[in-house]
């Protein structure tokens, strides 16, 4: 089995436009949760929302590619080519039949899909654009840098709601560790700020008004985010070999299922995937320095989390750093988990932990040392992401520092 390096990095979303600003950001606590501005807001409750401010695709894009792609897949573009300059390696043909490209998201080509539905229900028009279905496509951003970069090995998305990132990094690293192949381009695009969804999340009940507060007494749900995330993933001594930059290692990954309810998470479910994770990465839990919580702000994930992580750590989950950077880029949904894995990289890099912001005070529930407001300074070697989906599927990875 071969160890595996992280070479590339890619992120957009509302606290940056790439890497470097959303580390700054976060290291300075810095929120991306404002107004909702994508979506008419006279007949929603929710007026918040952690979108990407500013976004004009003609900043990134040629007028082509922003027409074929849904604002999704425009976000999977955009992060993974910033990876793959970042590793600073294009495949050649022969390289390219090696190399594999798998993204995650929970919903695909939303935007597209209710501009669909408003030319035909509410217009009365007959037609829709010609390129509706492989806009809509989960698949479409996969396919679209898999063409830019010549990669013709396994290329295909997943979906598994707030888990598709971590189970898309889950499955490249399967890939290259096994030796199927020896580069990966993977993470998770999302664009979910529409009206009909923003409805449909209000009809949960699981919406924050002003905004989110995980772990904190007084937290009343999530607010909902968007943008990519993107990692390159090689064999590390193909890595060191070609003289590349190495970010971390991803050491193992853990993947299990609740199977008991849709909507309401299940501790067990949790811990069972951290223990996973540990075991394929050959880590002893007091080995852990920092976890990057799935930490929703919705009152039953955070104790959910908070008990899981108590079975699995026991006495050292005390001395643990938690947090949860939902707090200042929202839930990207079917991105969280590749935005979270750049978060959690960050850290090991810059030994920074950081904070969940907007917290108040302790909650009974939630008795972890969740890094609260500030970021904080401190040695970290192995750090945990978690991302727990509806649906009970749950998927976890466990990063190493490179020295």
């Amino acid at each position: 089995m071969r160890r595996v390096a992280v070479t590339g990095l890619g992120c957009i979303c509302s606290q940056g436009r790439d890497v470097d600003e959303f580390s700054q950001a976060l290291s300075s606590g810095t929120s991306g949760i404002g107004a909702l501005t994508i979506v008419p807001t006279e007949r929603t409750v929710c007026k918040v929302a952690a979108e990407v401010h500013g976004y004009d695709p003609d900043d990134w894009l040629m007028p082509q590619e922003s027409q074929r792609l849904d604002r999704f897949a425009q976000f999977a573009v955009i992060a993974g080519r910033e990876a793959m300059r970042a590793a600073g390696f294009v495949p050649s043909r022969e390289q390219g039949l090696r190399s594999a490209v798998v993204m995650g998201s929970g919903i695909g080509g939303l935007s597209t899909l209710d501009i669909g539905f408003q030319r035909l229900y509410v217009e009365g028009h007959n037609k829709v654009y010609p390129l509706s279905v492989p806009k809509v496509m989960l698949n479409a951003g996969v396919s679209a840098l898999s063409m830019q970069f010549g990669i013709l090995g396994p290329c295909y998305a997943v979906s598994s709601a707030c888990s598709s990132a971590n189970h898309a990094i889950s499955l490249a690293f399967a890939m290259v560790r096994s030796g199927q192949a020896d580069l990966a381009l993977t993470g998770g695009s999302e664009a979910c700020l529409t009206f009909g969804m923003v409805k449909a999340w209000e009809a949960l009940r699981v919406l924050a008004p002003d905004t989110c507060r995980p772990f904190s007494k007084g937290r009343q749900g999530i607010v909902l985010g968007e943008g990519a995330g993107a990692l390159i993933l090689e064999p590390l001594d193909l890595a060191l070999a070609r003289g590349a930059t190495i970010h971390a290692e991803l050491v193992g990954c853990g993947l299990s299922s609740d199977a008991s309810d849709l909507t309401l998470p299940d501790p067990d479910g949790a811990a069972r995937a951290m223990q996973a994770a540990l075991l394929d990465a050959g880590l002893a839990p007091e080995q852990v320095n920092y976890i990057n919580a799935h930490g929703t702000g919705t009152p039953a994930n955070d104790a959910s989390e908070t008990r899981a992580i108590r079975a699995v750590f026991g006495a050292h989950a005390g001395r643990l750093a938690v947090s949860s950077t939902k707090s200042m880029h929202g839930h990207a949904l079917g991105a969280a988990g590749a935005l979270e894995a750049v978060a959690t990289i960050q850290a090991l890099k810059t030994q920074i932990a950081p904070p969940t912001i907007n917290y108040l005070e302790p909650d009974p529930d939630c008795d972890l040392d969740y890094v609260a407001n500030q970021a904080r300074p401190m040695p970290i070697e192995v750090a945990l992401s978690n991302s727990f989906a509806f649906g009970g599927l749950n998927a976890v990875v466990a990063f190493r520092r490179y020295p």
